[in-house]
């Protein structure tokens, strides 16, 4: 998928742990889990905003697009 998340690299920046985020965002560690595994179809601009919030970051600071083609 050309679109990836870099939600571990913020995380580590954070120095936060993905059960503590995902309980502050209010999502399952399981479901978090999807996200930063690359495996989810979509993500809701809600979760999205609630990730920046608590991370303090932009949504271009975890999301990247890679062009597959190259």
């Amino acid at each position: 998928m050309p679109i990836i998340l870099n939600l571990d690299v913020m995380l580590a920046k954070r120095k936060m742990r993905s059960n503590e985020l995902a309980e502050k965002i209010g999502i399952t560690t399981a479901n978090l889990s999807i996200l930063k595994t690359g495996k989810a179809k979509a993500v809701r601009f809600s979760t999205l905003e609630a990730i920046c919030e608590v991370l303090e970051c932009q949504p271009g600071d975890i999301l990247e697009y890679v062009n597959e083609k190259n």
